[in-house]
């Protein structure tokens, strides 16, 4: 796996999370629903991959 694309994909998901988190109250609630769960799939998915980059 690139270890770039890696580091760019980690650092813009959890920017992605930021920006929900700061926004949170500017959001409408059926897109901050699912602007929340897509952020957290999404994070969950960088955590793995950086396990599987550190085992590979």
């Amino acid at each position: 796996m690139n270890n770039e694309s890696l580091v760019i994909y980690i650092v813009v998901v959890l920017c992605l999370g930021a920006v929900l988190i700061m926004s949170k109250d500017k959001l409408h609630p059926r897109l901050k629903r699912g602007m929340a769960l897509t952020a957290v799939i999404l994070i969950a998915l960088a955590f793995i991959f950086i396990i599987y980059s550190l085992l590979a």
